[in-house]
């Protein structure tokens, strides 16, 4: 079996599969039927290589930060750029696999949900590029700490959908937009993480695998080997599982999830379920959940609304079980501190989901030798954050 065939069913170990009602089966399984006809399809994947590089910008650069190493003593500090995508996030990767996928389906009108905004655009932008309705579900805790993205959504003509349930945030705004996924089968649910029912998992880490195949290549060609460590933050996971997929058979690799820890460790101070949940179903999808007294997902917190999100994706899952990948926590102030250090280091605004991955960059850096080098997923740019960072400030 190789890499590429391990865990078609959507099962990972003791976590993943489809708990969905009956109403969505026929949707799933024709999403399941599309993408495994297209996925190895040449003319598929030539067209998906084809906007990767015309339209995201592809490959995005692995940048060495001197001075940020040079600061913090030991091992090299390498960023990859996923910030520079066009949008400035990772989630275009993903959004212009599924929406070719899409296209190919007849799909004519799309849904997604949104945290932080950034896959909400993603989704938005792509729907405009192939003619498409687009309809985005986003928190309405969210929409108010993320106008910015709000306002772009809107420009590029997509509907954005107030969530008022709940804590208003990423878990409702995915509530409903499986509602309304049940209640237009004819809909594409264009989902953003690598969470969700199968065959979501597989096919969110499919697209954004170029993440890792690139810095592999482009390691190789800086250091002359592969890295010592590559870290990326982790809510629902799709940037690290892009990152970490391609290394898993590189064993001499550490792979290092961060979640985020918030204020504190009770439950509603944090949004970190790999480190304090426990098995459960969310979603459609069997997994690490933070859960309640009653087997209910838990109010969750984290200063980036992208991370604040009571699952996590089921190969993230499997991999803490294995013990292939760690997964640690950063807390607030400790990524709003990263956050100015590399801005003021390197002239680079990271997002505040990056900035838990490079925090951890800065813990352990210093007790790494020289001749070992790390690599951060930069996973977002730091522009939607600036609202947030300018009351910090304050």
């Amino acid at each position: 079996m190789t890499t590429q065939e391990k865990h078609s069913d959507g099962i990972f170990g003791k976590h993943g599969g489809r708990y969905v009602p009956k109403g969505l089966e026929a949707s799933l399984d024709e999403l399941n039927a599309a993408y495994n006809q297209y996925k190895n399809d040449p003319a598929f994947q030539q067209e998906f290589a084809y906007y990767l590089k015309t339209y995201a910008g592809r490959e995005t650069p692995l940048f060495f930060c001197k001075n940020l190493t040079e600061q913090c003593g030991g091992a090299k500090i390498y960023l990859k750029r996923e910030d520079l995508n066009h949008l400035g996030a990772h989630k275009i990767n993903n959004t212009l696999g599924q929406i070719l996928l899409a296209k190919r389906m007849g799909k004519k009108r799309i849904i997604a949900e949104t945290g932080a905004g950034q896959h909400g655009v993603a989704s938005a932008a792509v729907s405009a590029l192939m003619g498409m309705k687009c309809v985005v579900y986003m928190g309405e805790e969210d929409t108010k700490r993320q106008r910015a993205n709000v306002a772009r959504m809107h420009m590029m003509g997509a509907e954005v959908v107030p969530v008022m349930e709940g804590q208003r945030t990423l878990k409702e705004a995915v509530d409903a937009a499986i509602n309304d996924y049940i209640k237009n089968p004819d809909t594409f649910y264009l989902l953003g993480s690598a969470v969700g029912p199968h065959p979501y998992p597989l096919m969110v880490r499919d697209f954004q695998s170029v993440i890792g195949c690139e810095t592999k290549e482009q390691t190789m060609e800086a250091e002359g080997r592969l890295p010592d460590a590559c870290i990326a933050c982790v809510g629902g996971g799709s940037n690290a599982i892009g990152m970490f997929y391609p290394f898993i058979e590189d064993k001499t690799v550490a792979l290092i999830g961060v979640e985020p820890g918030g204020i504190g460790h009770k439950m509603g101070e944090h949004a970190a379920t790999i480190t304090y949940g426990t098995q459960g179903i969310i979603h459609g999808y069997s997994s690490y959940v933070l859960q309640d007294d009653k087997g209910e997902p838990a109010s969750v917190y984290s200063i980036s609304a992208g991370l604040d999100y009571p699952g996590v994706g089921p190969e993230h899952a499997m991999l803490k079980d294995q013990g292939r990948a760690d997964y640690v926590i950063i807390n607030d102030e400790e990524a709003i501190n990263a956050f100015f250090t590399l801005s003021r280091s390197e002239g680079i605004l990271p997002a505040l989901e990056s900035s838990h991955a490079l925090a951890h960059a800065l813990k352990i850096a210093p007790k790494m030798s020289k001749d070992k080098f790390i690599v951060v997923c930069l996973s977002g740019r730091g522009d939607k954050d600036l609202d947030q960072m300018l009351q910090y400030m304050k």
